[in-house]
Formats: C-alpha cells, structure tokens, sequence
C-alpha cells in the first residue's frame, strides 16, 4: 500500500498506523482530504496526508486537547470528584477553574508534578467506541451532568471516548497517541483558578513567556460571573433556555447588561476629561455599533461627540506596504498617513479648523475633494480603527485627553465544563455572516483570509490591549442561536475539495451541539449582534 505524504510517497502495510510512518517529525496529527486524523488512525492506501505539528492550527489544537486530559487526569488523583472547568485562552495557554476547590501554589505545584510524571510515561491514549447509551450510563455514574445534558442535543448515535488512566473523555476533535507527544507546558497559579500554559507556535520547544493582562483577565471574570448569575455557562443551558420559551426574556436581559456597560463607559468618559476616544479591538467585534451606542451614550450627558474616519486617512495604494502575497497591507500603521492625521488632531483640540481628506475606495487614491472638521470644546473626538491604543497612531495628543477602549467579543460559552467554544471560531461566525450578507463575500473566501486577519491581530491589536482605559466585552450568549441560522446550512455546502473544509466542519461540528432560534422580531434594532445579521438602525439607507 502507498500514500503521499508530505510530497513524499510512503509505502506500508494495511493496518499500519500514521504514527509509525512519521516518527522523528514532532507529529501530533495527519490531515488527509480536509479532515483531521488521529495518529493512531490506520494510514489509507492511495491518500495524501499532510504532517500536523505544533507550527500547525489543528496541531495546535490537538495540542491543547491532550494537555487538558493530562490535567484533568493528574486532578483526578491529586482532587478526586471534583469540578475541573476549562474557560477561556489567556496568552499561549488556557485559564482552568476548579470551583469549590481552595487553588494555592501548594495545590498547583502537586498537579503538576502529576502532570510530568504523567507525560513522561509516555502513556498511550486509545480511543474506543460505543453508543450514545453506554456514554450517557458512564456520564451519569460520573456525575458529569454538564455532558448528560448536552448529549441530549446530538443527533449520531455512535460515540467516541478516549481514556487514560481509567479516565474516559469525550473531547470535540482528536488527541494525540500518547502523553508524550505534550512535554512542554506549566502551570502557573493565577488566582481564581491556574495557568494551563504552553508554547508559542513559532517556538515549541519552550513555554511562551508570561504576559500579565490583569485587565483582559478582569473582563473574563466580569463576564463569567454574569454568566453563572443568569445561568448560563454551557451550551445546554441556552438549547433549554430555548425549549422553555424563556430565550426571549434571556436576550433582553443580555442587552440590558450590553446597554449599561455603554453608559458606565460614558460616565468613564465624561469624568476623565478626555477630547479624544479610541476604539480599536479584533475582526468582528463590533467596533463600529459599539462607537455609535457610545456616542449616544455621551449625547445623553451632555457632550456631542464627532466621528473621525481613520478610513479617510490611508495613503494612496500605490505607495502600501505589500503582504507576502503582493497585496497591499492596509493593517500597518504606516498606511495611514499618521503624520497629517497627528497635525489634524493637534489643530482640532486647540479649536482650529483642518481641511479633512476623503478616500476613494474605488480608485485607491486620496481624493481631491476635502471637507472642514472643526471641534468645540463639548464636542470629544471618536476614532475608531485597528490601531487606536496604539500611541504612535496619537503621538502629539497628551495621554490624559485619551481614553482608549479595548472591544472584543470575548465568548464565555462552553459546550460542557471540558470542551470550550473558542473566542476565535464565534469572531469568525459573526463576519461570515456579515459578509455573506453585505459584502457578497462566499464563506469560504471568508475562511481563507482568516489566517491573515488573524496575524494582523496579533500584531497591531492584541499587544496594546492592556492600554486600554475600559475593555467592553461585545459577545452576547444568546448569539450562536441565531448565527447558526444563518452559517450551518453555508458551512455545511462546503466539500473536502475546499481548501477551507477543515475549518468549516470545525465550526459546523461544535454548531451540532446547539439549537437554532427564531427570535429575531425580539433583538433591538441597535443591537451589537444587527451589525452582523442586519437590521440596525444606524445604517438603514432610508435615515
């Protein structure tokens, strides 16, 4: 038998494992036809395989997954019985909470000792099947009520455990063979819970190093506990939500917070003086509702807040720095014309009028036609673009007439306690939405330029966000019922000839866990979510 592997043809006997044809190659994955494949997975005869490693999105992934069943594993012999809840990324790692549980360093040094005799064991992780009954049965004699009542919503009747240690999990995506495939990671106490930490992609044979974001962390912890308040923290939670009709009064609710998060913002604002607010945060935040609600959340204090367009500011195509591609970047900040954006802003604060440039789209260019800005003292300047806490973008403006605005939509929704739906994959359901939508862009062209999206974050946004003077958090927990309307039936189009079908059947398999919702009529026509799904009153063409 023989498969192309990497370029390279391999040939092998049936029933010979990828494992045992990729070894010296850090493999932790096999990516044959679009589909992410277990090392332990037979190799297929006539098939081109891709080696997944950590460099890697689905290594990476693989990665995490089997560094959580390590922990949950070393907390099952150092804490037995109790709650290990994985919630969100933080840097290269994830935050763990163990609720009812005392976390001291004490605590956190035993798991991981535990963890590391574990990995250096080497222990295999196989993977057995069986039914959906015998699943619930072994959920239900656990005490795992979170899976219980999520498995209630899945529609396939066969089911898949991987086990170690006489521990049995069930994780969204596959794991790597064995313990040892994880050697590099560390746990760190960060109260309330512990650092699961790893590498950075470009480096895998070290653990990142740590960056405190005590103020992203705040967010997390304000959102998690509006969650647990509402009871919502699982994908369960919202499916019955839905079954009980109660989901409409649970959007009205997520608003309220959105709404009063906004004018506590505003007060922010008005107290500190500041002329000019920056808003800048990742793809699909929604940046652009979020500054119009803020602007009339000022409006009703008394100021009357003007809008500048970093859009206007760009330099003309012809003179942008290229991708690797050839494409001009129009994420860096030098293409912006920063230099007249920092002599107008100088010129408004001290009263003076700026002839200000429009930008045509169409032709690339700066336009001839010019229009006149001039700002009064009620009057605070809002800037909204991917460079806003950056202070080159600002550099002539004293830092005390800012105030910068980190926004992102910080997804605080599990599908159960093990298995977390990734900030990321909700950010990027909302723009396959919108610019489906409005932008006449296929879901697929959407996935294919994630990737880029996804590195000028890295670069121009998330570096800066602990600059920020507030941070607003824009996910809505009832939005994934609604997305799903929209992207299933787009996602599930997608075939393993797309270049993109891996990411697609990522999204559509954690989508399977949730319910769709036709409640629409009930979301406010300023909603964050309208931006995406459309609606919203501030750009109705007719107003």
């Amino acid at each position: 038998m023989r498969a192309i592997l990497d370029g390279k043809t391999v040939e092998f006997e049936m029933g010979t494992a990828w494992k045992d044809l990729v070894e010296g190659q850090q493999a932790l994955g096999v990516s044959v036809q679009g589909r992410t494949l277990s090392l332990a997975t037979a190799a297929q005869d006539g098939v081109q395989a891709h080696v997944l490693t950590y460099h890697d999105e689905e290594g990476r992934r693989i990665y995490e997954r089997t560094l959580q069943m390590v922990f949950l594993v070393a907390a099952n012999r150092v804490i037995p019985g109790r709650r290990v809840r994985f919630e969100h990324s933080f840097g290269e790692g994830l935050f763990v909470r163990l609720p009812k549980t005392t976390v001291t360093r004490q605590l956190v040094a035993r798991l991981e000792r535990e963890m590391r005799e574990i990995v250096e064991a080497d222990m295999p992780i196989p993977m057995t099947a069986c039914t959906k009954e015998e699943a619930n049965a072994y959920f239900a004699e656990t005490g795992q009520t979170d899976k219980l009542r999520l498995l209630r919503y899945r529609s396939f009747e066969n089911f898949r455990f991987y086990e170690l240690e006489g521990l049995k999990e069930y994780f969204y995506g596959e794991m790597a063979p064995s313990t040892g495939c994880v050697k590099v990671f560390q746990l760190r106490l960060y109260l309330p819970g512990v650092l699961l930490r790893m590498p950075h992609e470009q480096t895998p044979e070290k653990v990142a190093p740590f960056r405190d974001m005590p103020k992203l962390m705040r967010t997390f912890g304000e959102t998690g506990r509006f969650n647990g308040m509402i009871g919502c923290e699982n994908a369960a939670d919202i499916n019955e939500m839905i079954e009980r009709r109660s989901f409409r009064e649970f959007i009205r609710v997520c608003e309220a917070l959105h709404e009063r998060t906004i004018e506590n913002i505003a007060d922010q604002i008005v107290r500190s003086g500041a002329r000019v607010v920056l808003i800048a945060g990742p793809s699909s935040s929604g940046k652009t509702t979020f500054a119009h609600r803020l602007s009339i959340a000022l409006r009703v204090l008394g100021l009357r807040p003007m809008k500048l367009s970093l859009d206007d500011y760009y330099r003309d195509r012809a003179d942008l720095p290229l991708e690797e591609d050839g494409r001009p970047d129009l994420e860096r900040l030098d293409a912006l014309d920063v230099p007249l954006l920092d002599e107008h802003l100088v010129r408004l604060l001290q009263g003076e009028a700026v002839e200000a440039p429009e930008f045509d789209f169409v032709r690339g260019v700066r336009a001839e036609k010019t229009h006149t800005l001039r700002v009064a003292a009620d009057q605070p300047i809002v800037i909204e673009g991917i460079h806003g806490l950056n202070d080159a973008l600002t550099e002539s403006v004293p830092r005390e007439l800012k105030f910068k605005i980190y926004i992102s939509a910080l997804t605080m929704l599990n599908l159960d306690d093990h298995n977390r739906i990734r900030t990321t994959d909700a950010r990027l359901l909302r723009r396959i939405v919108r610019d489906y939508q409005f932008r006449g862009t296929r879901p697929e062209d959407t996935m294919l330029m994630w990737p880029s999206v996804r590195r000028g974050e890295e670069n121009y946004i998330f570096p800066y966000q602990e600059e920020a003077d507030a941070m607003f958090n824009s996910a809505l927990p009832y939005e994934l019922p609604i997305l799903k309307r929209y992207a299933y039936p787009m996602l599930c189009e997608i075939g393993p000839e797309k270049e993109c079908y891996t990411l697609a059947r990522r999204l559509v398999k954690f989508l399977n866990y949730i319910r769709a919702a036709d409640v629409e009529d009930e979301i406010p026509i300023d909603s964050i979510l309208r931006e995406f799904i459309g609606g919203c009153c501030f750009y109705r063409e007719t107003d």
